[in-house]
């Protein structure tokens, strides 16, 4: 039997956060309601509705931490030898475009992407970048004055996603989630977990409206996960929340969430009930769906798919980032996130670009290209693989490189993407743009446009005010072929 137990402590919506949780401690694979249903939920305005555009879903590849655009898509071998890095300019298939030699997977399929050369913003510093990265809005904390998110953060795009999945007929009774991230919630596995990075969550919009998010531990203060081989013992991509206690068959037969859903009513007001009454639908059918439950069991795929994806822990969340896809999921978010705090953010030098990173993103991404087209979902899912900066072109000595916004790299493929093409061009030294600068604006509108959700649209603030969901850019039409 299940029991609640009121706190003081409360939430803006009326009901304490510790309630929710042990609710949700009878859901299955640990799953977090509050991640789920909210006591607030707002309304949306102008609201062109989801779906109707070449891509059913999204895999969006947070590469977090600055990759180099010298040592991934930019390569400058005639600049001089402080800029142009210590690897060798391998060709692809596509035209004029020189990848690095650590991305030989990649380049032997670049037909199937497009790589934008000219992402390009002023917000130089890792948090933030995260944020406006993955909203298309600056972060409203200026440059080093905070890490972590906050209630009043822009909705992410697959907050946005879920936020009009729900607002859909039969949205809410959906039995998967309309937005996930994968493995964690961005810094979760740096310093003990102590920043909660901005930019996955729904902010203003409302918790409801958050990702359902799994979970994957190190095994220590110093490992590394993404640069090593996994057990399946620690693949178990549990969803973020309190352990299981209560199986589905019960919750299914004595509905005893609902028993007490009810009980808890009459301690909310008015406001809370009705916000509550549509979010428990939505708990309900996530945490009694099969389909979560054989998304979620990787034990179900292939030794030769689990292997050519790669063991390490990127590549097995972009092996479940398709089974969600797969299974109805319309926006996942898979972090490469930095759990030495350096990764991709590589002051030091470049060894661990070189031994880690290249390989096991070159693995994972050209696996997932290839498994989505020969199941024939390349044509309807988007792949964007992105970091939030990049890196400063001139070097250390020892191959480091500091924070650089203003020049960065994307990898978009899927969906309608012309393939084998390269987006705009860079200055002899990959230091600023010279042609087709595309924003954090643009390419949210870009997504935005392919899911078939206007781009031009409005939501409404907890205010009530019409505020536009992307307030400046546009979508990049020639993109698409």
């Amino acid at each position: 039997m299940l029991t609640l137990n009121g706190l003081p402590k409360r939430n803006c919506g009326g009901i304490s956060r510790r309630e929710l949780l042990q609710i949700g401690g009878a859901g299955l694979f640990g799953l977090s309601l509050p991640k789920l249903f909210a006591a607030q939920s707002s309304s949306a305005a102008g609201l062109s509705g989801l779906g109707g555009g070449r891509a059913k879903s999204v895999i969006f590849l947070h590469l977090f931490g600055g990759p180099s655009q010298l040592e991934t898509f930019d390569l400058k071998p005639d600049a001089p030898r402080e800029i142009r890095g210590p690897f060798r300019p391998i060709a692809s298939q596509t035209p004029d475009l020189l990848m690095c030699e650590h991305l030989e997977k990649l380049a032997g399929i670049s037909k199937k992407f497009c790589v934008v050369r000219t992402m390009s913003h002023p917000y130089n510093d890792h948090s933030g970048a995260g944020h406006y990265i993955q909203t298309g809005k600056r972060w409203h904390v200026p440059v080093g004055g905070g890490f972590s998110a906050t209630p009043q953060d822009w909705p992410s795009m697959g907050s946005v996603v879920e936020h009009l999945s729900q607002q859909s007929p039969g949205g809410m009774e959906r039995d998967m989630p309309s937005y996930a991230v994968l493995p964690n919630r961005l810094g979760r596995l740096q310093a003990q977990g102590q920043y909660i990075r901005p930019g996955e969550y729904a902010g203003w919009l409302g918790t409801g409206y958050n990702p359902v998010t799994t979970r994957i531990d190190k095994r220590d203060k110093e490992d590394n996960p993404y640069w090593r081989a996994c057990t399946d013992a620690e693949l178990n991509f549990q969803l973020e929340g309190l352990e299981p206690l209560v199986p589905v068959s019960r919750i299914r037969q004595r509905f005893s969430l609902l028993d007490q859903f009810e009980a808890m009513r009459t301690r909310l007001d008015a406001g809370d009930a009705d916000a509550l009454d549509r979010h428990r639908r939505r708990a309900l059918a996530l945490i009694a769906s099969d389909r979560m439950g054989a998304a979620l069991d990787l034990r179900r795929e292939p030794d030769r798919m689990r292997d050519r994806y790669g063991r390490h822990l990127f590549g097995q969340s972009c092996l479940m980032a398709r089974r969600f896809v797969e299974a109805g999921t319309r926006f996942v978010t898979v972090h490469y996130d930095c759990p030495d705090g350096y990764s991709w953010d590589s002051h030091r030098n470049s060894d661990d670009v070189k031994k880690h990173l290249l390989p096991t993103f070159d693995q994972a991404c050209s696996a997932l290209l290839m498994d989505l087209e020969e199941r024939g979902l390349l044509h309807e899912t988007l792949v964007v693989a992105v970091g939030e900066m990049g890196r400063t072109p001139v070097a250390t000595a020892n191959w480091g490189r500091g924070h650089w916004s203003t020049c960065f790299p994307a990898l978009i493929a899927g969906a309608g993407i012309r393939g084998g093409i390269v987006y705009g061009k860079t200055d002899a030294k990959a230091e600023y743009p010279q042609e087709k600068t595309m924003t954090p604006e643009d390419l949210a509108k870009t997504i935005y446009m392919a899911l078939g959700v206007d781009p031009e649209m409005f939501l409404t603030d907890r205010q009530g005010r019409p505020v536009p969901l992307v307030e400046s850019g546009k979508a990049v039409q020639e993109l698409f072929g």
